[in-house]
Formats: structure tokens, sequence, C-alpha cells
């Protein structure tokens, strides 16, 4: 057959199956709408709340359950790159839901709302994060995607395999991978639980388990061809689940559901409002009562073991009375809780009092310590010179923030693997501007969310009595006391905005109810965060498992198969175990969402993004460069993790607070590790025995 006759064929094909993809979304976007009608028409006929929540988790795990059973093979090609015939459309849109994980679509908007656009000297705003993540696909356009795509690759640690040659270059890449992948997908099974839990009413512990029955289900049968198919529906799912409750909110507040376009009016608003709240005597009232609890948490520690057994003679005799007077049951349980959280020895006392101390200084200041929205930084530059170290440090941590997310993003090996699925190098590079847009639609969004919730909280929430408060906080601090917190401090009867304390990752998760909109749109919004969390941990578990048994070769089966076959079987079940594993610590609550992903990204992009950039651009790197440079660099962002982590700090009897460099937060510790990767890697390779060719071109 003739070249061109061939060419043609194909080229029909391709489009002809295009086709029938666009047919088959579109019959998906039309059931989807169809199913939300259904639900919107069942709650006003009087179906329970009980109902609507279980039918959404239900219809969300079934969705990927049933894509996975369709999709399932043992094909390697199919398994690990999808066939490499993802369309780049599709691709694209596969990328975003792969990459809208958990902290995109629950905290994002909840980092906006406590930290407005640039944050505090300790805590960057959500526009870092925004900037960041959106500037990290450019650098993965410019810099990463064409140039593996390249390249027949299944993993990413087998670039630095095929490039660098050698054991060891693969080795510390798939451990690394391993390492930013768990921290990650923990994160992503701890979305998963919160809106298991929340929609169900099970235990935190339990709602883990149904959440992740889904993944297991997608990932587990058929790999990355599942997956990627999967994602294209939940994107479509988180996507309505975000623009919909914000358009509502919008127009329910201003008249106009184009919330991207709209929400200045609120930001007006809010600043007026926070200039009363600041004024308020009630508002000071509180500050003033959080300053005195700082300074009695001072005084403990000036003695504590004589204040350790004052507090839990305290709390027991408190636990005695209630009981002896056969008060409430939730009274007797939280003086139990109180009982149990007594610190058990001076250093663990010490740990918990040093938080409290900062947690009430920081609730003692105006706003119950949430800057003012739209302030650019914290502190002064022209002020005293507290003011102006604070501004300088909220100004450095902003910078290292996106600067940390962007290169993490070019270095996250479940990201990069998406682009290994499309049929070519130039659908490759089209994937990624299709990734930008996807994403786009969201995050030009999430600033508006966060302001409208801010504003309803503002002007509905604040001043309500505690006995007409709504039900939903009740119902989640049940999930979870750290997620929202109300208490009447200065003993009026009403609610203070400084006595309300909303945790990032449940903003956006209330958002419907906060705002009086029909609880359907809760049960969307819920089945929005578990597609983002969903589609994320199942790159995640499959990157893990890949790299356990494909990169590191730690399994081995009897040779009844072809080894590729084989390897298939493998990663099935070592991805099992890693879901269980990483289900058991999300279910130890280890921090929120926003500080867990963002440190998987500083320690990716220190491991992995210098000696990748170099050895894609510069022919010189060597074997040994890389792996000076991988392990200089991973090893620099550890070491600042952990020296600065409280659980450590206690255990080897450490001061408490915190050791930074240049005032720079830990989740920013790629800041430090990407630099050295460089720099390690720049001077061995310079240094060291020059090598005759590099082992791959990648420009070929």
């Amino acid at each position: 057959m003739p070249e061109s006759l061939r060419a043609a064929r194909t080229l029909g094909e391709r489009r002809a199956y295009e086709t029938r993809l666009f047919k088959i979304l579109a019959a998906y976007v039309v059931g989807l709408l169809g199913f939300l009608l259904l639900m919107g028409w069942a709650e006003q006929q009087g179906l329970s709340r009980r109902w609507i929540g279980p039918i959404f988790l239900f219809s969300s795990v079934m969705v990927c359950a049933g894509i996975g059973i369709y999709c399932r093979t043992t094909d390697s090609e199919d398994y690990y790159v999808a066939g490499r015939r993802i369309p780049a459309f599709f691709n694209g849109m596969a990328a975003a839901a792969d990459w809208m994980s958990a902290a995109s679509f629950i905290s994002l908007a909840g980092a906006l709302y406590l930290q407005g656009f640039s944050g505090s000297e300790a805590q960057p705003g959500g526009l870092a994060y925004v900037l960041g993540w959106t500037g990290g696909f450019c650098l993965v356009a410019m810099l990463i995607a064409p140039y593996l795509r390249r390249i027949q690759l299944y993993t990413l640690p087998d670039f630095f395999d095929r490039r660098f040659g050698g054991r060891w270059p693969r080795v510390i890449a798939a451990l690394a991978a391993v390492v930013c992948s768990f921290t990650y997908v923990v994160a992503q099974i701890y979305g998963v639980g919160l809106i298991a839990s929340r929609l169900t009413g099970v235990q935190f512990e339990i709602g883990i388990m149904l959440g992740l029955g889904g993944v297991l289900l997608c990932s587990f049968l058929g790999g990355m061809r599942a997956i990627t198919w999967t994602q294209v529906a939940q994107y479509i799912i988180l996507l309505l689940a975000f623009l919909i409750p914000v358009s509502w909110l919008a127009y329910k507040q201003v008249g106009n559901p184009l919330a991207p376009w709209v929400y200045g009016q609120q930001l007006v608003k809010i600043e007026a409002l926070e200039q009363q709240l600041m004024a308020s005597p009630a508002e000071q009232e509180v500050s003033a009562i959080y300053l005195r609890r700082a300074r009695e948490y001072e005084s403990y520690l000036e003695n504590i073991d004589a204040a350790l057994i004052k507090e839990r003679k305290a709390a027991q005799d408190r636990l005695r009375q209630l009981r002896a007077q056969n008060a409430d049951v939730s009274l007797i349980v939280a003086a139990s809780r109180d009982v149990a959280n007594v610190p058990h020895d001076a250093a663990s006392a010490r740990e918990q009092w040093t938080r409290a101390i900062q947690d009430s200084r920081e609730r003692a200041l105006p706003l119950g310590g949430m800057p003012p929205h739209s302030r650019p930084f914290a502190g002064d530059p022209d002020g005293t010179p507290a003011e102006q170290q604070a501004y300088e440090h909220s100004r450095r941590n902003f910078l290292a923030l996106m600067f940390c997310l962007m290169m993490g993003t070019a270095g996250l090996p479940h990201l990069l693997t998406r682009y290994y699925t499309t049929p070519s190098v130039a659908e490759a590079r089209t994937s990624v501007a299709w990734s930008l847009v996807f994403i786009a639609l969201l995050y030009v969004s999430a600033p508006a969310l966060a302001v409208l919730v801010k504003f309803e909280v503002m002007n509905n929430l604040v001043g309500s009595t505690f006995e007409s408060l709504p039900t939903w906080i009740v119902q989640w601090s049940k999930v979870d006391p750290a997620l929202v917190s109300v208490s009447d401090v200065n003993g009026d009867g009403l609610l203070q905005f400084g006595e309300l304390r909303l945790g990032a990752d449940i903003v956006m998760l209330a958002m419907p109810e906060l705002g009086g909109l029909p609880y359907v749109l809760s049960g969307l919004v819920a089945a929005g965060g578990l597609a983002a969390a969903l589609s994320t941990a199942d790159g995640l578990l499959l990157t893990i498992s890949n790299s356990l048994v494909r990169d590191l070769r730690l399994f081995r089966a009897p040779p009844k198969a072809g080894l590729e076959e084989r390897r298939v079987i493998l990663s099935k079940f070592v991805l099992l175990a890693v879901a269980m594993l990483a289900a058991f610590v999300a279910a130890l609550k280890p921090s929120e969402i926003l500080p867990l992903v963002s440190a998987s990204f500083s320690l990716a992009a220190s491991a992995l993004v210098p000696a990748m950039v170099l050895g894609i651009f510069w022919r010189r790197t060597s074997r040994q460069g890389a792996i000076a440079g991988m392990l200089a660099g991973l090893g620099v962002t550890v070491y600042y993790l952990l020296s600065n982590s409280p659980l450590l700090r206690s255990v080897l009897a450490l001061a408490p607070g915190q050791s930074l460099w240049l005032g720079i937060q830990p989740v920013s510790a790629g800041v430090f590790g990407v630099p050295v990767g460089f720099a390690v890697t720049w001077l061995v390779s310079l240094l060291g025995p020059r090598e005759t060719a590099p082992v791959l071109d990648v420009h070929a």
C-alpha cells in the first residue's frame, strides 16, 4: 500500500475515533444534567437529605467502577500509557482532572478565604497557588512534555534510566516518585474521607474505605486506560460542581451569575465590613480574651510539671461533676475528650501549649488573625522594623511557594505520564494547551467563590444567636472539629467573627449550605470534590505501584507469562497494598490537604526537575552529576521539612517552634532544594569525567 494512502487511512480512522468519543461525551453530559434535574425535582418532592448524600456518593463511585470494569486490561501498552492513542482534547481534560486534585477543588478557595490574595507572614495567600500551578503548566509545555513524549517511555524513571544509564539514576528517581506521590495521595484520600463521611454520616475512617472502592476498581483493573476515561468523566462532574454553585451564589448576591466578572462588587463591601468588625467592641472583647488565654499558657510554661498536674486534675474534676449531675451526654463526651487531650508528659505539654499560645495570639489579632482580603502583603514596607520584617517575609513566602509549585508541576511523575498517552509529540504539546484551558475554567472562579463566601459569613452569619446557627456547623464539626469550631468566648450569646473558625478544607464543601442553596447542590459539590480526589488518587497510585514494580523491581513473580504481563499483574496488587497503607495514614489526619500537597511539590521539584531539565537541554550532564544533584536537592528539602515538623521536634526534645531559613515556611522547602540540585548537577558534570555522548539524545 502506498505511504500516502496508509497515512490517509490512519488519519480517517483517527477522526472517526474522535467523532465517536465526542458523541459519547455529549451523551454523558446530557445524562449528568438530567440526573441533576431529577435529584432537584426529588428534593422538592420531599426526598430526605439522608438519601441525597448517599445517592451522590454511590453514583460517583459507580461511574469510576463502571469505567474501570469496562476498560480492564492486562496489556502493558494499555495499562501503562493507554495505548498511546488518547486525542489531545481528551488528554487535556484528563490531565486537568488529574491536576485539579482535592487541593484545587476543596482547599484552594479555602486558602483564599482565610488568607486573602497574598496571605500573612506565615501563610501565603491563595493567589500563590493559582499563579504557581498555572505557571507550572507553561514549564511543562515548553521544557518537559514534548521531549519526554518523543521517547517511547512508560514511567518518568524510564527517562533517567535511558538518558543517563546505569541503575542508580533510575532507582533514585523511582524512590523520589514514590515519596512525593505517596505524600500527595494521602492528601487525596483524606479529602475522600471528609466527603464520604459527610455524605453518609459514617465515621471518617469508614468514609475513607467507602470512597477508596472507586479508586481501586478503576486503577486496579484498567490502569492508565481506565484512569484516562474516568478522569474525563470526573472532570465534567467537578467542573459542574464548581461552576453551578458559585454562579448560583453570585446571582443570589448581586443578580448576575457571571461570578468572575462581578465579585469585585462584593470585595468592596467586604472591605467596609472588615473595618466595621475591627472597630466593633464585641470583636475587641473577644480578641482581649484570646490574648489573656495566650498569657495564661505562657505562665504554664514557667513550671510545666505543676501546670500539667493542675490541668489534669481540673479536667478530671469537671468530668466527675458532670457525671454526678447526670448532665447531657454530649457534655460528658466533650469532657472525656478534654481529659484524653491533656498532655501525657512535659515534652508534649510544651509542644501543645506552645501551639496554643500561637493560636491564641493569632485569634487575638483583628479579624481573628485573618488578613484583610485585598491587602497586597502583610506588614508595611514603610512602617516599624517589625512591620517591615513582616512585609519582607510575607512577600518572600509568596514568591517561594509560587516557585515551588511551578517547579513541582514540571516534575510530578503522575502528571508527566499523562503526556505519554498522546499519539504524537505535536498532540502532547496541544494537550498541555487544552489542560490550561480546562484548568482556567475553574481557577478564574476560585477567587470569586472565596469572596462570595466571606461576604455571606460577614453579612449573614456573624451576629446570629448561637441557638439559630445553621445545622451544617454541627454536622461538619462532627466529621472533624478542626474543620469548624464556634464558641461563645465573650458569653453574649451572639456569634462574633473572631468566635468562628473555618478550616481551609470546609469552605468549598459547606458553601451551598452556608449560602442557603438547595441541598442537592451540596451533594453535587461533594461529588465534585470526590471526583477531584479520586481522579488524582488514581494516577498517583498507578505511579507508585509502577515505580515499585517496574522501576525498582522490588517484586518478582514466577515466569509463567511474559515479562510485561507479569509486571502488570504485580503492579495491580502492589497498587492495592499502597492504597491500604495510604488510607491508614490518612485516617491519622496528619495535616490539612494544602500543606501535604505543597510538601509533595517541593519534593518532586528538588529531586527530579534539575537533573531532568539539564539532562534534556545540556548534553554534558553526566550520570554522576544527575545522581549527586538528585540526592543533594532531595536531601536539603527533606531535612528542612523534617527539622520543622512539630512531631519530630517533640520526639527529639528540640525547642518548640521552627528553625526557618530566611523566614521561608517549610511547605516551600523546595526553594532551597531546587537551586542546590541544579548547582550540584552542573558542578559534578562539569568537573567530573566527560562522557563521550549522552546515553539518550532526546532531541533526535
